[in-house]
């Protein structure tokens, strides 16, 4: 843009004036226009800004109304070249402004970016020149710090009317549809530059602008910007922006800002927790009782009347009482002088505090304190978000953590959500309807622990049995202390329960032999601790006693840990490698902890709820399976050594080719099929991995084998397709049998197909093939 500095129509101005019948004004009118009449340039414009200086004395006679000596001291005013930090003249105000600023200080517009001066430019062209007002009004501001460092706002109001536009041959004619165009392309600077090229246009005159202090408004309106900011907590810059902010509104640059939140179930105040975040309150302390925190009247001040209150002199309040006040005795300690606590409440009373201090004594007090009430607004519409954004993370943890809803389903929460929403905003009767889902594929898979219950057994007698002896041997050294016939009864006792380990171990054994020990043995032993010789063996015998189970716990810890360790590891590689299954074809997935891991996988077009579900998908997700299965049993036995004890597993997949329907229920917050007819799944689910194969005592699991058991024709020779292709890979071993199952109740005709795993002494990074993988394999 060709921009140069004019009087012209101002001078215009003062030429009509010349004319009036008022002969004051008519006379000073001619003498301003008898000082520029000898520099035609200050009439034509001159891009050397240079010359400004050249010319100072006559603009300084032209800009003498618009600068009046009266106010100068008062108003805050410049004259300067448009679109550019050039300022020559300006009000004593100004001048002051910039000099306590310092010499370093670089005067610009804060909000302004370089190519939005463009545009605006252009814009001001298309009113100017063809009539296109698209009344683009937007407040600029200088940020300037005053003489304690303090950063101060000020408002621009341009004054445009000394300026004149006027085109070059290099301007290009605005249309219509250019105008149209231009009207959805505020942030295509090159578009902008494409119909106003540089240099098309003559900015010819001057500008004036008024400013105004306006650091109260915009500290509040910044206040407002801050807060509305999602998850600003999180970031260093929020505190210190805060802390900015208020400096500014109170003026005073040593300032500190903190938080503490009240807790009214606990009557206690607590930490807010984001970065920079303090509470001065509180100091180093978490929590603190509010009767702890605050003196009776500072209590009832914030908790009862929701008032602020101010600590002008901390060391004079200190030094008041011999005993003070806990509050001034925590700023005391902090060596904070001055201090004010306003409360964050609303109409259900005090939600936290807000506290502002400062190192130096008198400078924060009630009459600085009234400045908040502008404030405070906003601060508790902030923190009434924040608490109830802080209820929804709760609630959203407590669902997450404890009622987690699988992602591939949860649309359908959502959709029954807002119609109970929409319901009740209409005063509707609300209910959430039934999720269901109907012509759903099932897959479910176990890598169950073999002899589970025969391994607990075995820990739990070897536990017993030392603990037995531990106590039988205390009996033992008091017989022969004091041969009392008690004792002897106890060492009896004992035998016959050790007796009954050995031989014939019943469920109740366990509880039997607990209630002996907690009742017997350990008030004998508490009688008898009086004799010396015998303490030792006493200690001994309860040292060996866990504390949280109170009884001996050695191998059934070792087992518990080995159940744990297993469930955990398992679960963890079922979980990764359903992201694999997931990205294949969405479905719903769960996991259940037991004696190992159990996890069902529905399929569906209802559950997608797009057209696009296809049988091959559920294909792929049955290869998957069964190669993840391989997957677990090679990852445990890698593994197994690292366990305390040694236990086998045995893993089972049942097929299931109808379709099925399942529903959420909703009282015990999990998903189940729906009707009589589906119900037979879940009940071979349940007893299938305890089935025996027909005419034998052998179960149908197996150490070191994969277990597919299913009913219909089709799925075997499906999944014998599958064992090829795996078999080729080596997954699976050649020793594939085919066995039919023993009826089990209500539940008859199932069959299985069992094959062993091929092991591998090292974890090798293997991919999973895919239904294509296996067409290809069989064509070829």
């Amino acid at each position: 843009m060709d921009v140069r500095i004019s009087f012209n129509k101002l001078l215009e101005q003062y030429e009509v004036l010349a004319q009036s019948d008022n002969a004051f004004i008519a006379a000073k009118a001619k003498r301003i226009l008898e000082e520029q009449a000898p520099y035609p340039e200050l009439r034509e414009g001159f891009s050397d800004f240079s010359k400004l200086e050249t010319y100072k004395d006559q603009i300084g006679v032209i800009l003498q109304d618009s600068f009046s000596a009266v106010l100068t001291n008062n108003e805050i005013k410049t004259a300067s070249v448009p679109f550019q930090n050039v300022i020559f003249n300006s009000s004593e105000r100004f001048k002051r402004i910039i000099r306590t600023a310092g010499e370093d200080f670089n005067l610009e517009i804060k909000n302004l970016p370089d190519d939005d001066m463009y545009i605006i430019a252009c814009t001001v062209i298309l009113g100017f020149c063809y009539g296109y007002n698209l009344n683009f009004k937007r407040p600029f501001y200088y940020q300037i710090p005053d003489e304690n460092g303090v950063l101060r706002f000020y408002k621009i109001l341009y004054n445009a009317d000394f300026i004149e536009i006027i085109r070059t041959n290099k301007a290009k004619e605005i249309t219509q549809e250019d105008y149209e165009e231009l009207l959805d392309n505020y942030d295509n600077v090159g578009l902008w530059k494409e119909k106003f090229p540089p240099n098309s246009y003559i900015f010819k005159g001057f500008v004036i602008s008024n400013i105004f202090d306006v650091t109260d408004d915009q500290s509040i309106s910044n206040i407002k910007s801050t807060l509305i900011g999602e998850d600003k907590r999180k970031t260093k810059s929020f505190m210190e922006d805060f802390h900015e902010i208020f400096r500014s509104l109170l003026g005073l640059k040593d300032l500190q800002v903190g938080f503490s939140i009240y807790n009214e179930e606990e009557d206690q105040f607590e930490r807010v927790y984001g970065v920079g975040m303090n509470s001065f309150l509180l100091n180093k302390r978490e929590t603190a009782s509010c009767a702890d925190a605050l003196c009776n009247w500072s209590y009832n001040r914030l908790l009862k009347e929701n008032k602020f209150f101010t600590i002008s002199d901390v060391d004079k309040a200190f030094n008041k009482y011999e005993k003070p006040s806990p509050h001034v005795s925590i700023l005391h300690k902090q060596g904070i002088k001055s201090a004010i606590f306003a409360p964050i409440a609303n109409e259900s009373g005090l939600m936290g505090i807000l506290e502002i201090v400062s190192k130096r004594p008198k400078v924060l007090n009630s009459v600085m304190a009234n400045k908040l009430e502008d404030v405070m607004p906003f601060i508790v519409s902030a923190v009434e978000r924040s608490k109830a954004e802080e209820e929804n993370l709760i609630e959203a943890i407590i669902q997450k953590e404890c009622t987690s809803i699988h992602p591939s389903v949860h649309w359908r929460f959502a959709k029954e959500a807002r119609a109970f929403i929409k319901a009740e905003f209409n005063n509707e009767k609300a209910a959430f309807n039934k999720i269901a889902f109907d012509n759903i594929y099932p897959l479910y898979g176990q890598i169950d622990i073999k002899g589970s219950s025969e391994a607990r057994n075995k820990a739990t007698k070897e536990d017993l049995a030392l603990q037995l002896n531990s106590a039988k041997n205390v009996f033992e050294r008091a017989i022969k202390i004091e041969k009392l016939p008690i004792y002897e009864q106890f060492v009896s006792e004992i035998n016959d329960y050790l007796e009954g380990l050995r031989n014939h171990f019943q469920v109740d054994s366990e509880q039997q032999i607990s209630s002996f020990f907690k009742e017997d043995v350990e008030s004998a032993f508490k009688h008898i601790y009086v004799i010396d010789e015998l303490k030792p063996l006493i200690d001994s015998y309860f040292d060996s006693i866990d504390d949280k189970v109170n009884v001996l716990y050695n191998h059934r810890k070792e087992y518990d840990d080995t159940v744990a360790m297993i469930n955990k590891e398992m679960a963890s590689l079922l979980d990764e490698k359903q992201v694999e299954a997931q990205a294949m074809y969405p479905h719903y997935f769960e996991r259940f902890k037991t004696d190992g891991v159990e996890h069902n996988m529905y399929v569906g077009e209802s559950i997608t709820k797009e057209d696009s579900f296809n049988p091959i998908y559920l294909y792929n997700l049955r290869l998957w399976q069964l190669q993840v299965m391989c997957e677990m049993e090679n990852a445990y036995y890698q593994m197994q050594s690292n366990f305390p004890v040694a236990l086998d597993v045995a893993s089972m997949i049942l097929v299931f080719s109808q379709p099925l329907s399942i529903s959420f229920r909703m009282d015990e917050k999990q998903f189940d099929v729906d009707g009589t007819y589906n119900a037979r799944y879940e009940i071979v689910k349940k007893r299938v991995d305890k089935a025996y194969i027909k005419g034998t005592r052998k179960r149908i699991t197996e150490k070191g084998k994969i277990t597919i058991v299913y009913s219909q024709k089709q799925d075997e020779l499906e999944y014998l397709r599958y064992i090829k292709f795996l078999q080729s890979k080596h997954y699976l071993d050649t020793d594939v049998e085919i066995v039919e199952l023993q009826d089990l109740q209500a539940v008859t005709g199932l069959k299985a197909l069992r094959v062993s795993v091929l092991y591998h002494k090292k974890e090798d990074d293997k991919e999973f093939y895919t239904y294509n993988d296996l067409m290809k394999e069989i064509k070829a």
